[in-house]
């Protein structure tokens, strides 16, 4: 610290100096003799400066860079005022930058570096450090001056890249730099313009840590450091409420480096930058609003992220849709205010035309109600009840249907009956009609429940595929779309073929439930229980069938009614209060679990895994049953009546 202070010092030059510069051109012709001997004696009393720097390149190679740096103009005693004594002294040789450049020299005397002295690599932290050798000085604007923006932070780096500097010194950002260098700050560097450097943010001389209140990069004086160059930024943020908090010294309140970074600052336009679309919400809104320690620390709800998160704009987003609303589009991004301000766009006055910005006409006609709200806390009691109710029904009827296949395969298998052989002559079971109406269900179901679950579980591996070309396309919401009308296609044509075809009509006529289906259901459970050695014959159309098509009707109709309120939710939301349209998106997407565990539960055990079908039941492909569904239908026919035989003797 001495020897780093002694080269830096102020120091003035002294009278005599000049008055000895004076004297020598004061010297009046002497004779050769006396001039000689003159010259012999000032040699040695004169200083190096007075004699020129030829003196001093009989003892030190002269520096040919020297004539081209910007110290050119200087004699050698000028910087290393104890050359101007021969022989030199101990001290007073190090360069007394500090007679010429007081200001930065006192700055620096206060910074960690003048602190620190030395680097981890032994190196002194002085002037020439950064700036270079004094006698290759160039100005700071010169590209080959390592202080150039273009160079300043491999200058920096030469320190702050170092492992062993971190470790020794605990730093918390172990290779800035390298992040510096990624940054959207540096890239503008490197094409010329006037882009943010080491300096501008950390100062050039007096550099203090993060830590120390005097910093730039302190936490309170961050907004004031960004807004030397973003000022408008900045002025919006000190209005906002976490402006107002940082001014006030809530250190959990953000400043601009928590939400953009600090040393590898991206475009919003970046995938990688935390404000980029798609982050927003988890990398950087939610790092703090999803934090329960601060929600309780400052009494912020603490269930926003979760309920975003499961809102549409959440799963959309999270299924790599970057269009989609995310905190910033509604709560604004540098002046946000909280919603009991009158100029918030998110109060309760102004939710209308916030929402509109994307849902023109939204809350034209009803006022729009909460926002963050999961469904089991929805204030709506519609909403609560029609989940609770939905799960209801997924426990009890998934179960008992899954409970009745699993005890129907456990007697088959410990019983099993004899399969008959197919004669080839059993009845058309599914028309024409009927097969190509089922395709279409087949195909655009399975279509709606891929594309579907791959919104609300985009996270899972077998959504991957699907969803890596969301952001670009948005198939996912367009194969959604399309399957949609597929499916209402297939429903149209299902009710076309019943309108012109009178054995249709008498085949749906049949699904009805009639009271031989609970003597069938009985029959089945006294089976189950062991007090049956067989089943009971099938009646022509099983309850299996009627529960299977009735279901698909119902859900057909729920899905296409909330389906279209979520297709075009602009419209809805114009005629509409909002809850309406939380409780189509709950109603939707239970319908839909509830549907497709049907599916997996019930029918495909009934059309493959039943061992009077296995390996699957072919009337969906040529109209005809299993020959094993067949006998059972064959066996539900009543038996024809005995003839009637005359007594003899009876003449009549």
């Amino acid at each position: 610290m001495a020897a780093v202070s002694r080269g830096l010092r102020v120091r003035r030059r002294r009278p005599e100096d000049d008055s000895r510069r004076v004297a020598v051109g004061r010297l009046r012709p002497l004779s050769l003799r006396a001039l000689a001997a003159l010259g012999l004696t000032l040699a040695f009393i004169l200083p190096a400066s007075a004699r020129g720097e030829d003196v001093c390149a009989e003892c030190h190679d002269p520096e040919p860079a020297l004539a081209e740096s910007v110290h050119s103009f200087l004699d050698c005693a000028d910087c290393h005022p104890g050359a101007a004594e021969v022989p030199h002294p101990e001290e007073g040789l190090e360069a007394a930058c500090g007679d010429c450049h007081e200001e930065a020299v006192a700055k620096f005397e206060t910074s960690i570096h003048a602190e620190v002295a030395t680097s981890a690599n032994g190196e002194t932290l002085d002037c020439a450090a950064c700036h270079g050798s004094a006698h290759e000085l160039a100005y700071a604007h010169d590209p080959a001056s390592p202080v150039h923006p273009q160079r300043l932070a491999a200058t920096c780096g030469r320190c702050h890249s170092d492992p062993a500097l971190a470790q020794r010194f605990a730093l918390r950002l172990v290779r800035p730099i390298e992040a510096y260098q990624a940054s959207v700050h540096a890239r503008g560097v490197e094409r010329g313009e006037a882009a943010a450097t080491c300096g501008d943010c950390h100062e050039s001389h007096a550099v203090r840590p993060a830590a120390d209140p005097a910093s730039r990069v302190h936490h309170r004086r961050v907004p004031e450091t960004c807004g030397r160059c973003h000022q408008e930024v900045a002025a919006a943020y000190a209005r906002s409420i976490h402006g107002r908090a940082a001014a006030l010294g809530v250190r959990d309140s953000p400043v601009c480096t928590d939400c953009h970074g600090e040393h590898r600052i991206l475009s919003p336009r970046e995938k990688g930058s935390p404000v980029y679309a798609s982050n927003v919400p988890k990398m950087t809104c939610g790092r703090c609003h999803g934090d329960l320690r601060l929600a309780e620390k400052y009494g912020i709800a603490g269930d926003k992220v979760p309920s975003w998160q499961d809102s549409y704009h959440g799963l959309a987003m999270r299924a790599g849709a970057a269009s989609v609303a995310h905190c910033g589009s509604c709560h604004g991004v540098h002046d946000i205010l909280p919603s009991t301000d009158p100029e918030s766009s998110v109060a309760p006055a102004r939710l209308a035309a916030t929402c509109g910005r994307c849902h023109p006409g939204a809350g034209r006609v009803f006022a729009i109600g909460p926002v963050h709200v999961l469904p089991e806390q929805h204030e709506h009691l519609s909403v609560v009840w029609a989940r609770r109710i939905y799960l209801f029904l997924i426990y009890t009827v998934i179960g008992a249907l899954a409970l009745h296949n699993l005890l129907d395969l456990w007697r088959k298998a410990r019983s099993p009956q004899p399969r008959p052989v197919s004669a080839g002559g059993s009845a058309e079971r599914m028309s024409k009609g009927f097969r190509i109406a089922h395709a279409l269900l087949v195909v655009s179901f399975a279509v709606l429940v891929y594309t579907g679950f791959a919104l609300k579980y985009s996270e899972s591996w077998w959504a991957e595929p699907l969803l890596q070309w969301e952001e670009g396309l948005g198939l996912r919401g367009w194969l959604h779309r399309v399957a949609a009308v597929v499916l209402l296609g297939a429903a149209a044509l299902h009710v076309g073929h019943l309108a012109l075809d009178r054995r249709a009509r008498a085949c749906i006529r049949a699904m009805l439930p009639t009271r031989a289906d609970g003597r069938e259901l009985v029959g089945r459970l006294e089976y189950f229980a062991g007090r049956r050695a067989a089943p009971p014959p099938a009646e022509p159309v099983a309850y299996p069938e009627k529960i299977e098509y009735l279901a698909v009707v119902w859900g057909t109709a729920v899905m296409t009614v909330t389906g279209f309120v979520l297709w075009f939710e602009s419209f809805f939301l114009t005629w509409l209060p909002k809850w309406a349209l939380d409780l189509a998106t709950v109603v939707h997407f239970y319908e839909a679990v509830l549907a497709a565990l049907a599916i997996v539960v019930w029918h495909l055990y009934s059309v493959i895994f039943d061992p009077v079908v296995y390996p699957m039941d072919p009337a969906w492909l040529t109209g005809r049953a299993a020959p094993g569904r067949s006998h059972e239908r064959l066996a539900a026919a009543p038996e024809p009546p005995a003839p009637r035989t005359r007594p003899k003797g009876n003449k009549r």
